[in-house]
Formats: C-alpha cells, structure tokens, sequence
C-alpha cells in the first residue's frame, strides 16, 4: 500500500466515526427530551389529581334567605310615547293682522290670560256701527209696538177699517224683524272682537310660538292643526298620557280605571302614579293588537312630551302570599333549601311572578331557608356552607 492509499483510509476512517459520533449525540438528545416530557407530564398529572381531589372534598359556598310572607303584586310593561293630557293651536276665528303677542315659549298661563291679540279697529268700528243700527231699531220696534196696542182697542171697538189696522200690523212685523236683524249684526260684532282677543282656553306652558306681530292671520287657509300655523301652541303635561299596544293575553286582564305607573331613564328612582283610561275593545287590524291609554300625574313637570317611557301595569295582587326571590329558582320549578350543611332540591308550584319575586304555591314552608346565590351547577344532597343570609 502506497503513501497515498495509506492516508485516503485514514480520512475515511475519521469522517466515518464522526458520523457515528453525531448519531450518538442525536439520539441522546432524543431520549432526554422524551424523559423531561415524560416526566412534566406525570407532575402535571399529579398536580390535577390532588387538586381534584382538594375541589370533591370542598363545602360550596352558598348564600341563602328565608321563605316569608308578603303582598306581591304581578306586572307587565310596555313601552310607549308620552303625550300632553291637552294641547291645543291658538287661533283666531276670524282673519287679521296680528297686534300683540303676550308671552313667549316656555311661559306657564293661566286659564282665562290673554295671549294674543288682532288688530281690532275695524272690529270695533263695526261694532259702534252695530250698536248705532240696533238703537234705530229698538226705537223703530217701540213706536211700531205702541201704535199695534193702539190699533187693537179702536178695532175691538169697530172703531177702524180692516185696512187701517193690516197696515200697522205690517208695519209692526217689519219693525220687530229690522230688530233682529240689528241684534244678530251687534251679536257678530261683538263675537268679532272676543274672537279676536286670543285667550288660554286652559292652564298651561306655551310650547311654540308659531307667528310674529304684523303677520297676517287667515283660519280659513294653512295647515290647520299643526305646530307650523296658528299664532301659539298650548299644552298642558301637569297630567301626562302615554298609549301602548298590548297582546290579547295582556288586554284581557286590563281594565279601565285599573291601577298603573310610569318609568322613565332619566329618572330611574322615580315613579308616577297614574290609571287607565281607556282600553280599547277591538283589536288593530295591521298588528293584532289593543290600544290601551294610561294617565299619569306629573304636577313638577319633570316629564316631557315625545320622551319614550314605561308604563307598568299591576294586573293581579295577593297581599299575604308565600314569596322568595327569582334568583332562587333553577329548572323553571326548582329550588334548593339549606338543610343541616346540605343542599335539598324541591319542586315548587309557582303562582304570582314579577321581576324580583315569585309566589310559591306549594312545595315551601314559610322560614325555610332558600339557597338564591350558588345554586346553580348544585346537585341535590351536596354538601354546602352558608357564607351570608340575606334578608
């Protein structure tokens, strides 16, 4: 074997033992890795099984509080828009040229103050020339009046022809009708001019002001019945009104007169007392359902018309009634009762509801200790400790 041969074999012994080298180092380091994951995984193990075992072995805490006795009440709510009791466009009903605006938005009148009135010159003009017509007449009418009395003793005493005495009874008649007619064009001057002096047909709070001195008024033309004509609008919200539409199932246990309330956001501690008013008897033909109008007292003003409120209905009480909490109710008809450390599932027959409480029929004796926090996810029988009673 030559030089050369003798150093090709060394190379290839060397570069063959570092490969084998490298594979050692690799599955070394394999098996390593397996060992650590092996071993986290079984510490992991470990762990989840102690803890477990820690949670099986726990009481669950629970809060609880006392079946008891006492008036509730069932309710539904509706939403809906609230109104003025009463409002109404101030207008006159004859035309002319506005003169004096007495008040401003936002001014609370009177019933009876005046708010607005026409230029009434010509009114008045028109009613001296009435008085001046119906004083001719009235003087007509007496003299024509005395000369009929005259006539009627000289012809009971044949004293006068038949001709004599038609002539003043014509002439009677014609006085007695020129009378009238004076009357009525006083009657329409007179009316001309309280109409146009526009007074507050009610107490209230002007809410627009829909005209300015010098505008020309005309009932006869315009929008009629809008906030956009008229001289003011009036409204009155000491009482408010708010209609909704119920469901047949609610309308039939609603009755005019009927005890009710009203809710709004901006005052959520607040309540309005009010009634029905009115409950429709037949149904809306678009949605199927019934207008009902509720009344509610607001004397501070603190409601404001076109706000959204609720309206709460009391449509059935019992004033000594076995209560508990909603919150202690799972499965629709079940509660759990704290007894001797543990938890105890009844069944219960359910009467009155609302939003806080619910009307226990049967299954419950009043002082029963009733679990309304905690309960869910319990099991009947297990073991639990009573962290708070609430009252």
């Amino acid at each position: 074997m030559n030089k050369m041969e003798k150093e090709n074999k060394r190379k290839y012994e060397f570069q063959s033992f570092g490969r084998i080298q490298l594979k050692t180092q690799t599955i070394s380091k394999v098996c390593v890795l397996v060992l650590a994951a092996f071993f986290l995984f079984a510490c992991t193990a470990k762990v989840q099984e102690e803890g477990s075992g820690e949670v099986a072995r726990g009481a669950a805490p629970v809060k609880v509080t006392d079946v008891k006795r006492q008036q509730i009440s069932e309710k539904i709510y509706y939403t809906g828009l609230i109104e003025a009791r009463e409002k109404i466009i101030i207008i006159p009903e004859v035309s002319g040229k506005i003169a004096k605006i007495n008040v401003e938005e936002g001014d609370r009148v009177q019933k009876g103050d005046v708010l607005a009135e026409l230029d009434t010159r010509t009114v008045r003009l028109q009613l001296q020339q009435a008085e001046a017509g119906m004083a001719v007449a009235q003087a007509n009418y007496n003299d024509a009046q005395r000369n009929m009395e005259r006539m009627e003793r000289l012809r009971d005493e044949n004293a006068v022809s038949e001709q004599q005495y038609e002539k003043v009874r014509l002439a009677f008649e014609s006085a007695e009708a020129q009378l009238k007619q004076s009357k009525a064009a006083l009657d329409l001057a007179e009316h001309s001019l309280d109409v146009s002096i526009m007074t507050a047909p009610f107490s209230g709070v002007i809410a627009s002001k829909n005209a300015e001195v010098g505008d020309i008024i005309n009932p006869m033309m315009g929008g009629g019945y809008s906030t956009a004509s008229g001289v003011l609008t009036l409204v009155d919200f000491s009482v408010v009104k708010i209609n909704v539409q119920v469901s047949l199932e609610d309308v039939v246990r609603i009755k005019k007169g009927q005890k009710a309330s009203l809710i709004v956001t901006t005052y959520p501690d607040k309540v309005f007392p009010g009634k029905v008013t009115v409950v429709n008897m037949a149904a809306d033909p678009a949605n199927k359902k019934f207008g009902v109008e509720v009344q509610a007292q607001n004397p501070e003003l603190l409601l404001r018309p076109n706000i959204f409120g609720e309206v709460v209905l009391e449509v059935s009480t019992h004033e000594d009634a076995l209560v508990v909490p909603q919150s202690a109710v799972v499965e629709g008809s079940y509660v759990f009762v704290a007894e001797n450390g543990r938890a105890v599932k009844k069944k219960i027959v359910i009467g009155l509801q609302n939003t806080n409480l619910l009307e226990v029929l049967q299954g419950l004796d009043e002082g029963e200790s009733v679990i309304v926090e905690g309960n869910y996810g319990l099991e009947d029988g297990a073991e639990i400790e009573v962290s708070e009673v609430l009252k």
